[in-house]
């Protein structure tokens, strides 16, 4: 009798566009996951995928139609400008393929409930890219806090900042869904929500416009839960680095830094402090993009359920545009 083991199903997969993260993290990721086959790159630039398509070995696609209407790819990541991620998740949603969108999913709340209900009713996956919740890093300050290491939260402060960008560079664009809110500025969020839970209603907001280009370049946002704890979020593209968060309670604190872009060998420290003193815990390393794969991958393979997470995608568009007409930005 054959005593073979079963090969382990393969998602076949497509990549929307040639962007830096791509290059860097996703492709990568997705190319060193055994349950992916990269089977395309496109762009609107010919020459661009075939470069791509040379590095990662697969083949290159002129135009991004082409490539959502392929019979042999089963889902598709979309790196593209976020002012073109609700018009290309749609199209490839309603031609049978899964999605792994770059965040924001889109730039309006209205197009992100109708992503999200029609990937439901056509039983397919559709996950937003905030892979900074996938590293292990984030379930121990959560354990920590369920412990009560800290006693009660009372505060959350976060903040993304990273310094000034090339001045071509698509984030000073408007049109296609530029500024430093629906970039940097998604994760403080983020992280308000996976602590604070759902719900958490804007209670202030400042914005900071580039008067050459028009996009804002500096944010701060206040959030309160239903049980009136506050985050204090700070985000900007026109800053010195910092990604972290801290948390504040009732008999301490804890603080983590590089939070939202640690590399896959990064070994986190977490700085706890309370009645008994402070100490620093180190935790070992993780690859969040790996994490994002695998949680993506078993979702299409319906062992994993990310119904958590477009229930957070539907929260954030909300709050997103109750921040953009607290700050003015509308």
């Amino acid at each position: 009798m054959d005593q073979t083991p079963p090969r382990t199903p393969v998602l076949r997969m497509g990549v929307l566009g040639c962007s830096d993260i791509a290059r860097r993290r996703a492709l990568p990721a997705l190319a060193a996951d055994p349950a992916v086959e990269v089977v395309a790159v496109a762009s609107r630039d010919g020459a661009k995928a075939r470069r791509f398509a040379e590095q990662f070995g697969c083949e290159a696609v002129t135009g991004y139609r082409d490539l959502v209407a392929r019979t042999d790819v089963d889902a598709l990541y979309l790196p593209v400008p976020a002012a073109l991620h609700a018009t290309w998740a749609e199209e490839a949603l309603r031609a049978g393929k899964h999605v792994l969108c770059e965040k924001p999913l889109t730039d309006d709340a209205s197009a992100t409930r109708r992503l999200v209900g029609l990937a439901a009713a056509r039983g397919l996956v559709l996950l937003e890219n905030f892979m900074f919740q996938f590293h292990a890093q984030h379930r121990a300050v959560r354990d920590l806090l369920d412990q009560g290491a800290i006693g009660e939260l009372r505060g959350v402060r976060a903040v993304f900042t990273i310094p000034a960008l090339h001045p071509d560079d698509i984030r000073y664009r408007p049109e296609l869904g530029g500024g430093c809110l629906l970039d940097v500025g998604g994760y403080p969020i983020r992280t308000a929500q996976l602590l604070l839970g759902p719900g958490l209603r804007v209670a202030g907001a400042t914005a900071l416009r580039d008067p050459g280009c028009g996009v804002d370049v500096a944010g701060t946002a206040l959030l309160v839960s239903a049980e009136g704890v506050s985050a204090q979020l700070t985000y900007g593209m026109a800053h010195g680095y910092r990604s972290a968060y801290e948390l504040a309670g009732s008999e301490g604190r804890i603080v983590l830094e590089r939070a939202y872009t640690p590399p896959a060998d990064h070994l986190p420290l977490l700085r706890v402090e309370s009645k008994g003193g402070a100490e620093e815990l180190a935790l070992p390393a993780d690859d969040q993009w790996a994490g994002l794969v695998r949680a993506f991958t078993g979702a299409v393979g319906r062992v994993r359920n990310l119904d958590h997470y477009t229930a957070l995608t539907l929260d954030q568009a909300r709050i997103v545009e109750e921040i953009r007409t607290a700050a003015g930005l509308r």
